[in-house]
């Protein structure tokens, strides 16, 4: 009769521990631990022993060393340029669940717009021997990028892209969004409409913009550069901006918030300066932040598809480590909804109301 084995966490347990206590070879035990066995022919009570032992020893193999010997880690980088805003965090952790049923292990960083902590992360990352990337960049710079490219380093652009780059990427169609999202405020009847924009020279805030202008040339409003504000995707941008607004002897009828940081940075300065959605100002937000149902005046938004975004980019990815960087590059385009709510006015009515019937959340 065996005795039992007692676990000891504080020993680093190896193969040949494993060996000395089932009576087995280090080969028979490498084969079954790495489910070989049925291969083999090893027998069923050999593979239960082998098993049971490396589990009382509590086992765990060095995966350091495996991924040398393989040339693989099963860890994946993911770069995000700001995880407090509420779009880049839901991506992460629809990205982290779907990387761990594929078998992989994501490495997270925050590159809090800054190009060169961009630069060292992927670096960093690099050495330490990341399968491949995943990179929503800050988006003004992409020399870095390009040398992964140039090198044939697995990785996928989400969010925010380089359109001079030949690389996979997944993106929302952002000047469709905000097009639907202004030609809403315009079919209300609002002309002198604000754009609070985001992070100057970037894909995503070049196409929002792109967006707002097409829908109020196609109405035949003049573009007021007066009205388009803002420079980065911070809730301080937001508020900072609304205030300014706000303070105008013209000031707008509606406001489009580019991001959800901006949008809670307009709610903050709205309450202050004591002016209530719609009845004061209009809003329409791009990303459809989670609490937008729940406001006094639910928020009209344009909403992203996070999720398949997500599963799409990481799919992707693996696509591309399983080829060694060599399969051809896609690009994908994913279609934004607005969502129509309650905080838009309706001024071409004789008796101003919502103009939106709540659609659902």
């Amino acid at each position: 009769m065996h005795k039992p084995l007692c676990k000891n966490k504080n020993l680093n347990v190896t193969l040949k521990n494993i060996a000395e206590k089932t009576g087995c070879s280090v080969s028979t035990i490498s084969r079954v631990l790495n489910k070989k066995g049925k291969q083999f022919r090893i027998s069923k009570e050999t593979q239960e022993l082998i098993l049971r032992t490396a589990e009382e020893l509590d086992y765990k193999p060095n995966e350091l060393a495996r991924g040398l010997r393989l040339k693989k880690s099963n860890t994946i980088g993911l770069l995000v340029p700001d995880i407090s805003n509420p779009f880049f965090a839901h991506v992460t952790h629809i990205i982290q669940q779907y990387a761990y049923s594929e078998g992989y292990t994501l490495i997270v960083c925050n590159t809090n717009e800054d190009i060169s902590l961009e630069i060292d992360h992927i670096d960093l990352l690099r050495r330490k021997g990341v399968d491949g990337f995943i990179i929503l960049p800050v988006g003004t710079e992409s020399a870095h990028i390009k040398e992964l490219a140039n090198r044939n380093f697995p990785f996928v652009l989400m969010d925010r892209i380089f359109e001079n780059l030949d690389s996979n990427a997944v993106v929302v169609d952002n000047q469709k969004g905000s097009y639907q999202a202004v030609k809403h405020l315009i079919d209300n009847g609002h002309t002198r409409i604000a754009i609070i924009q985001g992070l100057k020279k970037t894909s995503t805030n070049s196409a929002r913009l792109k967006g707002y202008s097409e829908a109020l040339r196609e109405a035949n409003i003049e573009l007021d550069d007066r009205l388009i504000v803002g420079n980065d995707f911070r809730r301080e941008n937001g508020y900072i901006e609304t205030k300014l607004l706000l303070k105008r002897k013209d000031p707008p009828t509606a406001i489009f918030s580019t991001g959800d940081l901006i949008t809670l940075g307009i709610l903050e300065a709205m309450s202050e300066e004591s002016k209530s959605i719609p009845k004061d100002i209009s809003l329409v937000s791009f990303d459809d932040i989670d609490y937008a149902p729940f406001l006094v005046a639910p928020l009209t938004s344009v909403r992203q598809p996070r999720d398949l975004l997500g599963k799409v980019t990481l799919k992707m990815l693996i696509d591309d480590i399983n080829s060694k960087g060599t399969k051809i590059k896609e690009k994908m385009v994913l279609d934004p909804k607005l969502i129509l709510r309650k905080s838009v006015l309706n001024l071409r009515s004789k008796n101003p109301e919502f103009s939106a019937v709540y659609s659902g959340y």
